[in-house]
């Protein structure tokens, strides 16, 4: 039966419309894959001796803070992970054992890149602690229990896939804590550090992660075998209808009716919540570049790049989705006596008023001067005026439909890679750091953040000639999108 599904995974690949793209980015996430391998054994062999020159303890210092390793790790899977569903549907109805189709769906997560990438820190790191430390065997048990807390892990964010406010507790509780120790308030990281020391002591700690381990695994599969049914866990979730009053918009008439779409979708539907919270994160992501705490982003282009980063945040997360978000309700659409122009028009306004409004919200790097702060107003003038355009452009290509009802693939979706949008992406963040580089070793970092700027004003000008453009595209490609959006 395993041969059986394994034979079916690989004929959906290589009859997929979509092989030539499949192929390319499984090259493509190879080569990532032997990148972070190499990260994570570089850090798994190194991480001994800097702690070391650090005059701290390896082993109770990482024990310490690897409980914020494995938040770290639940995170990431939280937004990323998508559970392997191998066409359940279709399978319901054939003589398979409802056993072998979750066993095998399991078993695929299991070996996850997820989970495999943490075997380059961990067991460099044990490797490196048998040598150096004076019980080798007890270095080896902790070492296993760290791998098994690992696969327990896996399990967890199975089973919080649909469960927001217990994740989000959980990762609260760590969040502060490592507020409280970073400001030397409370040191959580020794009480964490008695706690995974114990996997030291002796052999047999081992079992407790060997035991919850199989205890997630037998809960996991008696949720996926009680909900594997066609009319229950697989059928779409239906939730009582609530009415919003957002009459303030009708002034703008069709294009407040579309604007009024886009919010309600935006509170209602937890993947276009996900990727407004993801644009919030955003906002942060300039304290690597402001900050000097890291050497490598030191260099001048860099401040424009994180300007568009963190005044774009909304724009490039939710535009590179228009209309992808429209695509369960799209064909409907289609049939309607609706404009391109109103259409888009819409969405390029959302994308202008979130833009401000991230703007506004950075205003706190204020605290690291005014160029600082000038550097995200000048992205924003540009995302406003030339990337707004672009990611709608791009959309015209991206004929992915989207779940609103999962979280998953929150930054992007395979499928909706293709070169023209590869090609469309580059000019996004090429274009500024080179308008900003020219100006920056030819006269001043002012004139730099003038051309930036400029590019953004004469986009805005002539986007009505651009725009004409955009609707000859998304014309042009409405029916390959139509026959795209029913493809599930």
């Amino acid at each position: 039966m395993i041969a059986q599904f394994l034979a079916l995974q690989w004929k959906s690949f290589f009859r997929s419309k979509s092989f030539g793209t499949n192929l390319f980015l499984k090259i493509v996430m190879i080569f990532g894959a032997i990148y972070f391998a190499f990260v994570f054994a570089g850090l798994g062999f190194g991480v001994y001796f800097i702690l070391k020159k650090m005059n701290l303890e390896p082993l109770p210092t990482v024990s310490g803070y690897i409980a914020f390793y494995f938040i770290a790790d639940l995170t990431i899977r939280f937004f990323l992970q998508s559970m392997p569903t191998l066409q359940i549907r279709p399978l319901l109805t054939q003589n398979i054992k409802k056993n072998s189709i979750v066993n095998f769906t399991l078993g695929k997560t299991i070996l996850s890149f997820f989970n495999f990438v943490h075997w380059f820190f961990f067991i460099p790191f044990i490797i490196v602690l048998m040598v150096k430390e004076p019980n080798p065997l007890n270095s080896l048990f902790w070492g296993i229990s760290m791998l098994l807390f690992v696969y327990c892990n896996n399990f967890i964010a199975i089973l919080i896939d649909k469960k927001d406010a217990i994740f989000y507790a959980v990762v609260s509780v760590f969040a502060i804590l490592g507020v409280l120790q970073y400001f030397n308030i409370f040191n959580s990281v020794s009480y964490l550090s008695l706690v995974f020391q114990v996997f030291v002591k002796d052999w047999f700690y081992v079992l407790i992660p060997l035991l919850l381990l199989i205890i997630l695994y037998v809960i996991t599969f008696k949720f996926f075998k009680r909900n594997l049914y066609l009319d229950a866990g697989l059928a779409g979730k239906h939730e009582e209808a609530k009415t919003e009053n957002l009459s303030w918009l009708d002034k703008w008439g069709t294009l407040g009716e579309f604007i009024k779409n886009d919010i309600r979708l935006i509170k209602r539907n937890k993947r276009a919540r996900t990727t407004v919270l993801m644009s919030v994160l955003f906002i942060f992501y300039g304290l690597l570049f402001f900050t000097n705490s890291i050497d490598a982003y030191s260099a001048p282009v860099w401040k424009i790049f994180a300007g568009i980063f963190v005044s774009g945040g909304f724009l490039l997360n939710f535009g590179q989705f228009v209309p992808s978000w429209d695509s369960s309700y799209y064909p409907l659409m289609m049939t309607q006596n609706i404009t391109y122009k109103d259409y888009l028009t819409s969405k390029w306004w959302l994308m202008v008023i979130g833009t401000v409004v991230t703007t506004i919200l950075a205003s706190f790097y204020l605290y690291f001067g005014w160029e600082v702060y000038l550097a995200i107003v000048t992205g924003a003038i540009f995302n406003i005026g030339v990337n707004s355009t672009l990611v709608m452009l791009g959309g015209a290509y991206i004929k992915t439909p989207i779940d609103l009802t999962s979280n998953k693939n929150a930054f992007g979706d395979k499928k909706s890679f293709n070169v023209k949008t590869l090609l469309i992406s580059l000019p996004k963040l090429l274009l500024p750091m080179l308008l900003y580089a020219i100006g920056y070793y030819t006269i001043s970092w002012q004139f730099g953040y003038l051309l930036v700027a400029l590019a953004g004003v004469f986009g805005f000008l002539f986007r009505n000639k651009i725009f004409k453009h955009i609707e000859k595209v998304y014309q042009t490609q409405k029916y390959d999108t139509l026959e795209a959006y029913k493809q599930k």
